[in-house]
């Protein structure tokens, strides 16, 4: 899970402050070194954790705090409040130009950040609100580039414009504007070339774009794993090209956090999105409160409920429920419950936006764990997977055989499936065939 270093520290510094009836400014203070200590290791901006250390503390040994019924707790609200505001206070959104204009954002980062598949991810998130939008291939020193950009683009369908590697980017980005036009395109993602570090050629062919484009954004991609260096190529390409915000990739992998809680306040520039993951869908707009939470083991269920909003087709949940209250769920609905909830992502993401989710990081997570059930649903014939009272020794055999897996394994799911089903039946008896009751509503999962 993302900072779970930087979280585990911090999270032993507020259990001792929580086990203290009273604070003093020792204790403050202690609890401060150890602060600091871990945001330093976590690779953050060494001025970043001087200024909030020195603001955290100030604010701690106030007198409400101090002599209020709950002051490590109190600290802990600090951290927090700090915290945000170091990220940027609140979410910001792009503002797309009128209908009848072109919006023209311009994509730029080095080599290797993950900066063609964001483009794409980004493009696909606006196509998904209603929006018509064209990516421009203008990555011209690596044709590997622009396939990519072509396999993406189609994959969230989107359109992409390419014109080959012997054109020069602005002259590309100029004809694809022309194509936009005439298509009753009003929103274009140009994918810029990347280096493996910045150098005055790169940084003249971005400005070449800016001079003779009439760009809206300029949005850098950075690799959140690189931590410090990430903030300095932010820096390096704010005060030599001017970018109006920040994407982070890879923040799913970041196990320390520097980059997140740097970049805003060294650069002035906002972080727009996090890459969560390697899929198309895996972009989120970056909420520094709920980033916040993450990081200090709070969770952040607010994104939780909106991924499953996203992910999870409320009409087949609700034809799931009630067949989950007769009795009449069979394997074909399972096998649709699984596709549903993997929409969702993996299960160590999942967990990890629940509150407390610390507490289980020893307990090994397999996200490959529903391959075997998986793999003997479909060793099934069609009439087995709707009528599962069908299976008898010789079909369980026969199903053991097609999946690869014992057969010992097979009556173990197929025990499990059913016993899952009776419980739901008997919860749904209990709870008024599934109605709301005290707010509870009837799960529809295993």
């Amino acid at each position: 899970m993302a900072f779970d270093s930087l979280s585990d520290k911090l999270q032993n510094v507020f259990k001792k402050l929580k086990s203290k009836g009273t604070l003093t400014e020792d204790d403050v203070k202690e609890a401060m070194k150890e602060v600091k200590r871990a945001l330093l290791e976590a690779d953050v901006n060494f001025k970043v954790v001087k200024n909030f250390v020195k603001s955290v503390s100030e604010r701690a040994v106030g007198e409400e705090v101090m002599k209020g019924l709950n002051p490590g707790q109190m600290v802990i609200k600090i951290v927090k409040e700090e915290m945000v505001s170091l990220m940027g206070d609140e979410v910001t959104e792009l503002k797309l130009r009128p209908s009848n204009e072109i919006t023209v954002i311009m994509m730029c980062g080095l080599q290797g950040a993950g900066k063609t598949t964001t483009v794409a991810k980004l493009a696909g998130q606006y196509k998904n609100k209603g929006k018509k939008a064209l990516l421009v291939a203008c990555d011209v020193y690596r044709p590997a580039a622009v396939k990519q950009l072509q396999i993406n683009g189609e994959k969230v369908g989107v359109p992409v414009f390419a014109m080959g590697t012997e054109n020069k980017p602005v002259d590309i980005v100029r004809a694809a504007l022309k194509h936009a036009e005439k298509n009753g395109i009003n929103l274009v993602f140009i994918d810029t070339a990347g280096r493996l570090h910045v150098d005055e050629d790169m940084m003249a062919e971005l400005q070449e774009i800016k001079n003779n484009i009439d760009v809206t954004y300029t949005i850098l991609t950075v690799d959140s794993m690189t931590g410090q260096d990430a903030v300095n190529v932010a820096t390096a390409f704010n005060e030599q090209i001017g970018v109006d915000g920040v994407i982070l990739t890879k923040l799913d992998g970041d196990a320390r956090g520097g980059a997140a809680l740097s970049i805003k306040a060294v650069t002035g520039k906002p972080i727009l999105y996090a890459g969560m993951g390697e899929k198309l869908t895996d972009l989120e707009l970056f909420y520094p409160d709920r980033m916040a939470s993450r990081i200090l083991g709070m969770g952040d269920v607010e994104s939780l409920i909106e991924k499953a909003q996203n992910a999870l087709d409320e009409d087949k949940m609700k034809s799931m429920e009630q067949k989950m209250r007769k009795a009449t769920f069979d394997f074909n609905d399972f096998l649709d419950q699984m596709e549903q909830m993997e929409k969702m992502g993996s299960m160590s993401d999942i967990l990890g936006m629940l509150p407390g989710a610390g507490k289980l990081k020893d307990i090994e997570i397999d996200d490959n764990a529903m391959a075997k059930p998986r793999a003997i649903i479909y060793s099934m014939t069609k009439e087995e997977r709707s009528n599962p009272d069908i299976l008898n020794p010789s079909r369980k055999n026969r199903i053991a055989r097609g999946a690869g897996v014992d057969i010992a394994e097979v009556n173990r799911f197929i025990k499990q499936f059913e016993q899952s089903k009776k419980m739901m039946k008997q919860m749904s008896g209990m709870l008024g065939g599934g109605k709301k009751k005290h707010g509870f509503k009837l799960p529809f999962g295993f």
